[in-house]
């Protein structure tokens, strides 16, 4: 069975937004507003194919995606990687609103205030907070010089061992969550370059949770304790889709 949204009629959007329609504020922040929208039956169509008996064929056609695993070492992330974040405009403004409580201070679980070793840990975006199947928060870190794995040494242990004790704490006293009940880990490549961490219900086959881009944050604190350069060292794998500008830059470079 394949649901699609079909397209929106151009004549008919200015439907979408009259009188008639509700529309419910969920967030805002910054220029970005979210909102659920319920727009009368007529404008809610959705199309549905039934392919039965769906064969191999089939199921490849709808589920195939051409992604890539790169092995990027030390000398390709300061070469490739670093460079390439660095020339890109991610705007992050939405982060820093959140840890100056400007957007979203009403949703915050739980902070410590700490400008060195503390963080505020919020839901995340994908978590409608209806249920505890999906649970999914974030952490977000106050320091701002710190993109992403790559960057940690010995000296954010503090940091990370704040977040993985203080972060269960308050998930258990706000959602009676135990952590072994968790899943606690970073993204690499993440999806914006400020550090956060993610905490996701063990059972939830969250987005990202896969083991070629999740590194779990007690083994980053291990590694972290064993060498002070762990991550300035080692290799690291993780997945690009082949439309990727990064994927690009490694294919220009020689290193797919």
């Amino acid at each position: 069975v394949i649901l699609e949204k079909t397209p929106f009629q151009e004549e008919k959007v200015s439907d979408l937004l009259k009188k008639h329609t509700k529309l419910d504020l969920q967030m805002r922040n910054d220029i970005y507003s979210t909102y659920h929208l319920y727009p009368p039956a007529e404008l809610s169509e959705i199309k549905t194919t039934v392919v039965y008996p769906a064969t191999e064929k089939h199921l490849q056609k709808y589920l195939r995606q051409e992604v890539h695993l790169i092995r990027e070492t030390w000398e390709d992330y300061k070469n490739i990687t670093l460079p390439f974040i660095q020339s890109q405009s991610f705007s992050i403004q939405w982060v820093y609103n959140i840890l100056e409580k400007k957007a979203e201070a009403d949703r915050i679980i739980h902070e410590n205030p700490d400008p060195c070793n503390g963080f505020v840990l919020v839901p995340d975006f994908k978590w409608n907070q209806n249920q505890l199947d999906d649970l999914y928060l974030i952490a977000l870190i106050h320091r701002r010089e710190v993109k992403s794995l790559r960057d940690l040494t010995a000296e954010h242990i503090p940091l990370l061992r704040n977040i993985l004790q203080e972060g269960k704490e308050a998930v258990v006293k706000h959602f009676s969550v135990p952590g072994s009940q968790l899943r606690i880990y970073l993204h690499y490549q993440p999806s914006y370059y400020h550090l956060h961490v993610h905490f996701t219900a063990l059972g939830y086959d969250a987005p990202g949770s896969s083991v070629e881009r999740a590194h779990l944050l007690a083994d980053v604190i291990d590694n972290l304790t064993m060498d002070s350069l762990y991550y300035q060292k080692r290799a690291l794998t993780f997945a690009l889709r082949a439309d990727e500008l990064l994927f690009k830059k490694f294919q220009e470079a020689g290193r797919v």
